[in-house]
């Protein structure tokens, strides 16, 4: 059995298509259902509950990057409705 199922894909686009696979994404993460796919395979995943969301930016003398990472478990625990009491 697999434990761990990837999905990668690398290439150069224009600014309006990472616009448009961005709009993607989100979009699916919405729904709750994001498909990758490409000629090297497919992989589906199911976002729900909390997700946990990183972003980083960076400029250097040459190269300037936006990071995003988004991230969850696929059994979230209910979240506690008792009030928190620090004494």
């Amino acid at each position: 059995m697999r434990l761990k199922n990837e999905f990668q894909h690398v290439s150069l686009q224009d600014p309006q298509s990472i616009q448009e696979l961005l709009i993607s994404i989100a979009e699916g993460i919405g729904k709750g259902e994001v498909t990758f796919s490409d000629e090297e395979g497919v992989l589906t995943l199911q976002p729900n509950g909390l997700l946990d969301f990183k972003i980083t930016a960076s400029e250097g003398a040459s190269r300037h990057k936006i990071e995003l990472k988004v991230s969850w478990n696929k059994q979230n625990k209910p979240l506690s409705t008792t009030p928190l009491k620090i004494a």
